[in-house]
């Protein structure tokens, strides 16, 4: 009997997120997206004024604060309501409003910034002199300032506004694509019995200890995808061009540099980080001869990466002592981070099990005013384990810097938005390591935390060439073809993973099922991320409560207060230099010849 998925409707209360904490209903959603549009309306009123006088810069900042308020609750919960039941249509149409809601903003109120820009600096220092609450905008205003180059005319800024929900376009296509149409095909899952391969599934499927059930798992999830190759190329081509013509329209020399400039990141940030791993790559052959050698294979397969090497050793763990078992890794980050986890368990904070019809993986999300919410999809893993570890790193962050920074300031960069989560996973990670029972289990987590790197440090920056390479491959007019695309990454998987491992052609689809990359340029952030959080984690372990108070203090709760480099560089990692990412390859290195130990 094949194994089916249950609808929302009977999923327990008690696995569910507080969705009512946002709205109690629709109605009440429609009540603020309606007041949201009429304060757009009063902003565009100011067109034309913000340099008249301080009262009416303030007043229009602080109004555009509230309207931001509004906006956050709308799009957050219209989408989390959406994301609970992607073939639900009374929420596709709720997304649909919040977007053309959203747009509909981004238009009224693009006139500010080129309005901004004009006004001559003397003139803002003395509005900051004659009505202080103007000086909560300074570093705002600033930063308008260092973006001038990259700035057009109010007229250009409000067409360019109106092309967002375009814009969207190969996003929203992929998602309902990835979510709600691609049927996967039944396997026979190490019990005999029939599954259905499900996005969720899929990751504990590929840790199978029976070869035959990760292979048919492998070629169902990528046979898939490949038929419809040629649209998914399509979709993928179409959000390429639009951050060229974002970039260009923009004046910045490539897509990349567009992209990073966001969050004030030099370039060379991206290439040293490539070309560090790439100098490490001897390190992931050499893990990749002891899988081999592990697992007693002649041939190790794209489909034998993922499965524990400690064969004979099973860790299945239930969502209600994953709680647990997180609680006591994170205790180093003291009483007052615990209780703050603690309220997110028992508060309504995550969505846990899969559903017919919910969006796939995992993440936090929220809106400021209210407390964040996490989405899972969870299975009883090791892996689940850390993504609960993960995405609640991710819920305190924006607790934190919701708590500490005005709204202006409170969301964080994405630069550092995987840093929190992954300084979680790496606490969790030593505390089971220096807890394990006997050889076997120290082995297995060993294994496990190779993994992380390579999935992390290794896979995202491989990711991160992926994007670099087609995106430099259409800025020189080349066609992103389904051909090209699979063909360039299928080289890529040669390159990061060597002669050890036979790089099998399904592989070369695996580019067309990555949500992340219809958010182009962030998945490097997973890898530099994780190399500041091995840093601080150590720090943490080492130094104790003077660096869990930098780094609540100066890094947690510093929102967007500060440039994400000096952010942490007031926690004590200095992401400006290559030696935070040398040092957590220099862990890898370390880590598989001690598993070389441990594996007879």
């Amino acid at each position: 009997m094949i194994k089916q998925l249950k609808k929302r409707s009977e999923v327990k209360e008690e696995y569910k997120w507080k969705i009512e904490d946002l709205y109690e209903n629709i109605q009440q959603w429609q009540k603020e997206a309606d007041e949201i549009l009429s304060m757009a309306e009063e902003l565009k009123g100011y067109k034309g004024k913000l340099g008249e006088s301080a009262d009416t810069l303030y007043s229009y900042l602080s109004l555009r604060d509230k309207l931001n308020l509004f906006m956050e609750r709308v799009y957050v919960y219209a989408n989390q309501k959406f994301h609970e039941d992607t073939t639900n249509g009374i929420y596709q149409d709720l997304s649909d409003k919040a977007a053309s809601i959203m747009a509909k903003v981004n238009s009224a109120i693009s006139f500010a910034t080129p309005e901004i820009l004009e006004i001559p600096e003397q003139k803002i220092e003395a509005f900051y002199k004659e009505k202080t609450e103007l000086l909560q905008y300074q570093r705002m205003i600033q930063e308008i300032m260092k973006d001038k180059p990259h700035t057009l005319s109010s007229e250009m800024e409000e067409l360019l506004a109106q092309t967002a929900e375009l814009a969207d376009g190969p996003e929203n296509a992929f998602s309902m694509f990835n979510n709600a149409d691609i049927k996967f095909p039944v396997i026979e899952n190490e019990d005999g019995k029939e599954i259905e391969i499900t996005h969720g599934r899929y990751s504990k499927l590929m840790e199978s200890g029976k070869r035959s059930v990760r292979k048919d798992a492998f070629e169902g999830m990528y046979s898939s995808y490949k038929k419809f190759k040629n649209t998914l190329a399509s979709l993928y081509s179409t959000n390429v061009k639009k951050d060229i013509f974002y970039s260009r329209a923009r004046n910045y020399p490539s897509s990349l540099e567009c992209a990073l400039d966001g969050s004030r990141i030099p370039v060379e940030v991206y290439y040293n980080l490539i070309d560090a791993v790439h100098e490490n790559l001897p390190a992931m052959y050499k893990y990749m001869k002891l899988r081999k050698k592990a697992l007693k294979v002649d041939e190790l397969h794209m489909y034998d990466i993922y499965t524990p090497i400690v064969s004979d050793f099973k860790m299945e763990v239930a969502f209600e002592e994953a709680k647990q078992i997180v609680k006591e890794g994170l205790k180093p980050l003291g009483a007052e981070y615990l209780s703050i986890l603690q309220e997110g368990f028992d508060s309504g904070w995550i969505d846990v099990y899969e559903n017919e019809g919910k969006r796939s993986g995992a993440y936090s999300w929220g809106a400021y005013g209210t407390h964040p919410y996490v989405l899972l999809n969870f299975q009883n893993t090791l892996n689940n384990t850390f993504t609960l570890a993960h995405e609640m790193g991710h819920a305190i962050h924006s607790y934190y810097s919701d708590k500490t920074q005005p709204i202006t300031y409170a969301g964080y960069r994405i630069f550092v938005a995987e840093v929190a989560s992954t300084c979680n996973e790496a606490l969790l990670m030593a505390h089971l390591i220096a807890n394990a029972k006997d050889r076997k289990e120290k082995a297995y987590l060993i294994n496990y935390h190779l993994e992380q790197f390579r999935s992390t440090l290794y896979r995202q920056t491989m990711f991160a060439e992926f994007e670099m390479l087609t995106h430099q491959m259409a800025e020189e007019g080349q066609a992103l073809t389904a051909e090209n695309l699979s063909a360039a990454y299928y080289d890529l998987n040669k390159k990061y993973y060597g002669d050890e491992v036979v790089i099998d052609e399904d592989i070369a689809m695996e580019w067309a099922r990555i949500p992340h990359f219809y958010r182009s340029f962030y998945v490097y952030q997973y890898a530099t991320g994780y190399s500041a959080a091995i840093a601080l984690s150590k720090r943490i372990l080492e130094k104790g409560e003077l660096a869990v108070e930098e780094y609540i203090h100066n890094f947690l709760c510093g929102g967007s207060s500060k440039d994400p480099i000096d952010l942490l560089k007031g926690a004590g990692v200095d992401m400006s230099s290559k030696e935070p990412v040398k040092q957590a390859l220099m862990v890898f290195a370390d880590l598989v010849d001690q598993l070389e130990g441990l594996i007879d």
